[in-house]
């Protein structure tokens, strides 16, 4: 998955002048802070060096794994096109571009994102994004302003950075913003199932209808050391590729994800939780089933069109 044109342009001109030393070394710590969870009251970055870095090697796969849930949203709601966007913990923008690629629809977006030095950056970006924007100085964690309700209520890689504490309050109030569906998106961890699992307790307790990428709202069937996430593979840039000394073009970004609405749309029979393992004849699927279980599903040739069905789904599928 490649940026949207207007949107890698934009990087790459913010980027232009920055040396790459000073963009791989603010990589680095970014890196530690994602890796080891920091939460140390500061939401995202503070920093503009700390800002480019975050365009260089974080944007890209922040903005695949929201896009790929936005998608997942769609092929289940073929007909919805949401017209106001509120992104909280706005980052750069992420968010938006991505929903902006999968609904053209989205005329306004409300971007709320604590550091002013990401505001700015977002802000200059999303003048290319057809949508528009207001950027608002708040602290989501502590309490959020008086906000008009969102078609589309977008919350992605913020809550490893949150007090457990703060949780429950913030996705409360984000429903209650929700005019109708509410996306939350978390590195795909063990500890970031763990926060979507607690979120999706919430929801399900609010009378949310969880539409992805669950099949039900029955307990979640995997136990670790196993978890639920997912995968999108991601470009790097020739930025990207420096900044993280990487030869590899591209990467693997793994996610997890929840998507929860307020309308009664149907959900699939089960969800494909890993990569299908094709061998002659056959395809093995790991599926979690509207029935609430966990089932591996060996489909034959014989089969027929459940066979032709079964070689061209991906991990992260609907059937």
């Amino acid at each position: 998955m490649e940026l949207p044109a207007p949107l890698r342009q934009g990087v790459d001109a913010i980027l232009r002048d920055t040396p790459i030393a000073d963009i791989r070394k603010a990589a680095e710590l970014l890196s530690q802070r994602y890796r080891g969870e920091v939460r140390d009251g500061r939401l995202h970055l503070s920093e503009r060096a700390a800002a480019t870095a975050y365009l260089a090697t974080r944007l890209p796969a922040t903005y695949a794994a929201v896009r790929a849930s936005l998608s997942a949203i769609a092929d289940i709601r073929p007909q919805w096109s949401p017209r106001t966007l509120l992104d909280a913990g706005a980052g750069p923008g992420s968010a938006l571009w991505a929903a902006r690629d999968q609904w053209p629809s989205i005329e306004h977006a409300t971007m709320i994102e604590a550091s002013e030095p990401v505001r700015q950056v977002g802000d200059a970006l999303a003048r290319e994004s057809g949508a528009r924007t207001t950027w608002i100085a708040a602290d989501i964690a502590r309490a959020l302003p008086a906000l008009e309700r969102a078609d589309l209520v977008t919350l992605s890689y913020v809550l490893g950075e949150l007090a457990p504490t703060a949780i429950d309050p913030l996705i409360e109030r984000l429903w209650g913003l929700s005019q109708d569906t509410l996306l939350v998106v978390e590195p795909g961890t063990p500890a970031g199932w763990q926060r979507i699992l607690l979120v999706r307790d919430r929801l399900i307790a609010f009378g949310a209808n969880i539409i992805a990428p669950c099949p039900h709202a029955e307990r979640c069937p995997l136990t670790a050391p196993d978890w639920c996430h997912f995968s999108r593979r991601v470009s790097r840039s020739r930025t990207h590729r420096l900044a993280k000394d990487a030869d590899v073009p591209w990467e693997d970004e793994k996610f997890i994800y929840l998507a929860a609405s307020r309308t009664g749309d149907p959900q699939p029979m089960a969800r494909v939780l890993a990569r299908p393992r094709a061998a002659s004849g056959t395809v093995r699927l790991k599926l979690c089933a509207s029935t609430g279980q966990l089932e591996e599903r060996l489909v034959t040739k014989r089969q027929g069109d459940a066979y032709k069905a079964a070689r061209r789904v991906d991990w992260g599928d609907r059937l």
